[in-house]
């Protein structure tokens, strides 16, 4: 069985004289795959990415949350440490996540109707799903 290029495979690879040979380099990135459609896989990625949706109190649940909120007022002169669950919207689609904070509370800032903690962190209270104080 004869191999197919015998008849070229003793000649040199030509040369020309205004065409410099391609590096090793260049030859290479010649066969590297490339992305037809740059950001497509972000797309997907973010297409896939789960959220929550915002969870709707009961009455109960809301009275509860409202005697912790006015319990905490009560107590804000001795800056209490708490542990708040609150709602964070997603910048990029409807949804979100809910996220739990403990610090200490600074003060409340009822013009912006935000609890303020003394890392500077702002938390709107209409995010709050709870809120535990932890006994001082």
């Amino acid at each position: 069985m004869a191999d197919n290029y015998d008849d070229i495979k003793h000649l040199n690879r030509p040369q020309y004289d205004d065409l410099p040979p391609m590096s090793m380099h260049d030859r290479a990135a010649q066969f590297s795959p490339f992305a037809a459609l740059v950001g497509y896989g972000d797309a997907v990625a973010e297409t896939a990415r789960l959220v929550d949706s915002r969870i709707e109190l009961t009455e109960d649940e809301l009275n509860e949350l409202d005697n912790s909120l006015n319990r905490l007022l009560d107590m804000l002169d001795e800056q209490p440490e708490i542990t708040v669950t609150y709602f964070v919207p997603d910048k990029h689609k409807s949804g979100g996540m809910y996220v739990e904070k403990s610090g200490t509370v600074r003060i409340f800032d009822s013009y912006a109707q935000e609890l303020v903690f003394t890392d500077q962190d702002r938390i709107n209270i209409q995010d709050i799903i709870r809120i535990e104080i932890t006994e001082v």
